[in-house]
């Protein structure tokens, strides 16, 4: 059964995104439900938050309550707040893990505080799981907060977001490396195209990259994601599941059925209910 671990679901009449800062998001600029995700006919999801709101957390997991493919949510909630293991218990099943928008934060040491690094050991204590959305600068701290926290599993959303539409190499490949290095943490496979030039990228140009994080850490510790719909601003769909199948052409069936499934399963624990109306 195939995983995509890694995509999104908004509404826009609930809360807006602010992340959707310039004409450049307006394509995607509406609301997304599950509906809209069906005509993929996916197996099963991890449905990832896209505000930092505690409220969108419990839709979302409302969301995953449904006869549908939504397997397990990484929702959001405060790290630095003192309420939150009464926060993290309050809520409904389905909850696999956490995120927060580092990726904005004006400190590239965000991660380094010290009450954001208590809400992580919070985090493991509740055996959730926490993706990192940094960006290259970022990806020092995320090394060190990584290193610090080993009984936390950490999942690196988008490969650390390098910069491929300036084909930039360094210092991303190098500290992607280091990450991969310790034990605690995985890759999702995911993001690429919106990283590239969205209207003239081809796959010669982001196949290094994916299969530089397959090289980093290992198939059996990569996992697909889409990230749709925000993939759609440079890819279809199904552009994204043929660019990751032709990073992983070369991988045993094995070591496929890991990146499309099996270690989205093992990393966030997800339930293993049956496809509903899935090829």
């Amino acid at each position: 059964m195939r995983i995509d671990a890694h995509h999104h679901l908004w509404d826009l009449g609930r809360r807006g995104q602010p992340w959707m800062d310039g004409p450049w998001a307006d394509p995607i600029r509406r609301s997304y439900a599950p509906a809209d995700l069906a005509p993929h006919r996916i197996a099963g999801t991890v449905l990832v938050q896209s505000s930092a709101s505690a409220r969108e957390t419990v839709e979302l997991l409302a969301l995953a309550a449904e006869d549908g493919p939504v397997r397990g949510v990484v929702g959001w909630a405060d790290l630095t707040a003192g309420g939150l293991p009464d926060a993290l218990a309050a809520l409904p099943a389905g909850l696999v893990g956490l995120r927060h928008q580092v990726q904005d934060e004006p400190d590239p040491h965000w991660l380094a505080r010290p009450d954001v690094r208590r809400g992580l050991r919070t985090l493991a204590a509740h055996r959730l799981v926490y993706d990192l959305l940094v960006t290259p600068r970022q990806l020092p701290a995320a090394h060190a907060v990584v290193r610090a926290l080993p009984e936390l599993s950490f999942v690196l959303d988008h490969a650390g977001k390098p910069a491929i539409a300036r084909g930039a190499w360094q210092p991303w490949a190098a500290a992607l490396t280091a990450l991969a290095r310790l034990p605690n943490v995985t890759c999702k496979l995911s993001g690429l195209v919106t990283e590239a030039d969205w209207h003239a990228w081809r796959p010669s140009h982001l196949l290094p990259y994916a299969r530089h994080v397959l090289d980093a850490f290992g198939p059996e510790r990569v996992m697909f994601g889409s990230d749709w719909p925000v993939c759609t601003l440079a890819a279809g769909y199904g552009d994204v599941v043929a660019l990751a199948e032709a990073a992983t052409d070369h991988l045993t069936g094995p070591e496929r059925a890991a990146v499309f499934g099996g270690t989205a399963t093992r990393v966030y624990g997800l339930d293993a209910r049956p496809p509903s109306g899935v090829d």
